[in-house]
């Protein structure tokens, strides 16, 4: 989408969009617009409300904000007016911008709007939304020149839909191969360098847990590093490390899921975040060294398919006992983040996954879960979450869970085979690989990844982690 920036609407044919404060219902002064005039009996602004007038034949969509909004609440009411008035909204858009609105609000309301051009009917006759047509320009209108805000705000928009994309599609499309591609094609179209590892290059690194995990699938694995280093030289450059959990599809292994196989194309939600991270950090520039690692494999059902009581060696050399192969995220996990510290030793590492239903027990759909031992790396996860509406809510990491993971066999079991405290001892078990690096965080998204919302009849993708990863390390 491009845009133009105007600052007033003479000779302009097409669709004016004006995001309202409220007013008041009682009101007798009417909101006034390029000549119109909107009595508060019909439209005062309201929040989740807009009013449609016509005028010289322009079309004008006053949108309700609300007396006050947040960062979420906004974007998700631009993307509503695009999703659900695309008739309405034809090749010619001007966008108003108030006087009151901040760079935040800027950037969520046109980063709204075009994610509002994203539909799940992938493999469905469709018609193109307008905001994706070549030819079509977004007018800013407004007194302030917003241009560097509006941009930011398309390529966040742009790497959220592909996060969107890679999640709701199927998992025969979506499949290890399929997402190692699409990192080495954004790679070389971003500017980040992506290696993958195929199924002998990780038998010869010895990825033990991640290459257990894929023995049931006829799908070969995909172990995918990627890198971007900023153009510029910059000293005390900082280096950050991402793990995102790829399960293409989760069965649960022979451990067969009874429940809710329907949505386990979403388990690589958290790999899918870090893909959407990359592309944006690199398209944003950002002054900040990123490693990113997302071991992508399928948990399949078939004789290969490894067992319950099994015991695999990992990418460090631990002894993992295997007690429930639906425990397999944090085995796939435990080698990204062993291979990342091993191979390329970053200063902060950040884990993401959709791992245990038990986050979701604890936290609902509202926030993903958050674990670490370092306050700073909390504070700045959680800062930037709720500034994003992605946010995270922190669960202890205490030694008395270590328990929870301790084996007879070997070094330590995948589950602890209790029905509580899930998330916490998935979290003890990740922590365990991390050599006790002092400054590594887990992000347990399972509950907001993927959802119910009004932009489809059934579950979908959110992009949840890709604003929230990038904000993260903007702000270190």
């Amino acid at each position: 989408m491009k845009t133009k920036e105007i600052d007033k609407l003479d000779n302009f044919s097409g669709t004016v969009l004006v995001p309202v404060f409220e007013t008041t219902v009682k009101s007798i002064v009417p909101i006034k617009f390029e000549g119109l005039e909107i009595s508060s009996k019909v439209f005062y602004g309201k929040k989740d409300t807009h009013y449609l007038a016509e005028k010289d034949g322009n079309t004008y969509i006053f949108i309700g904000l609300g007396k006050t909004i947040d960062y979420k609440v906004l974007k998700t009411i631009a993307r509503r007016i695009s999703f659900k008035e695309k008739e309405s909204l034809g090749n010619s858009v001007a966008l108003f911008i108030p006087e009151e609105f901040n760079n935040d609000q800027v950037e969520a309301t046109v980063s709204g709007l075009l994610l509002g051009t994203y539909n799940l009917g992938h493999y469905k006759k469709k018609d193109e939304h307008p905001f994706l047509n070549p030819d079509f320009e977004l007018e800013i209108l407004s007194s302030k020149d917003h241009t560097a805000t509006v941009d930011r705000a398309i390529k966040i928009a742009r790497a959220q839909l592909q996060t969107l994309a890679l999640v709701d599609l199927p998992p025969n499309k979506a499949t290890p191969k399929y997402l190692a591609n699409w990192a080495q094609d954004k790679g070389a179209k971003y500017g980040f360098e992506a290696n993958v590892l195929g199924l002998e290059a990780c038998e010869i690194e010895g990825l033990g847990a991640f290459l257990a995990v894929a023995k049931g699938s006829q799908n070969e694995p995909q172990f995918i590093i990627m890198n971007y280093t900023p153009a510029a030289t910059i000293p005390n450059l900082k280096h950050v490390g991402l793990v995102g959990k790829g399960i293409t599809f989760d069965t649960g292994g022979l451990n067969i899921k009874t429940a809710g196989m329907l949505h386990m194309k979403c388990d690589m939600a958290g790999g899918a975040a870090v893909f959407g991270a990359m592309q944006l950090i690199a398209d944003l520039q950002l002054p900040v060294k990123v490693t990113a690692i997302v071991p992508c494999a399928e948990n399949a059902v078939d004789s290969k398919a490894f067992l319950p009581s099994d015991v695999i060696h990992s990418y460090d050399g631990t002894s993992i006992e295997i007690i429930d192969t639906d425990a397999e995220g944090r085995l796939i996990l435990a080698d990204g983040i062993s291979y990342l510290i091993k191979n390329f030793d970053p200063e902060y590492i950040v884990d993401i996954a959709t791992l245990t239903g038990s986050s979701v027990g604890t936290l609902g759909y509202e926030c993903g879960a958050l674990f670490t031992n370092n306050k700073s790396i909390s504070k700045k996860l959680q800062e930037a979450g709720d500034s994003v509406g992605e946010r995270l809510w922190q669960l202890p990491l205490w030694d008395a869970y270590k328990q929870d993971i301790e084996s007879d066999i070997a070094d330590v079991k995948n589950y602890s085979g209790k029905p509580v405290a899930g998330a916490i001892s998935a979290a003890k078990f990740l922590e365990y690989f991390t050599q006790e690096h002092a400054a590594w965080a887990h992000l347990d998204v399972a509950g907001v990844a993927f959802g119910d919302d009004e932009f489809a009849k059934s579950k979908h993708a959110t992009g949840y982690g890709v604003h929230l990863l990038t904000k993260f390390i903007e702000n270190l």
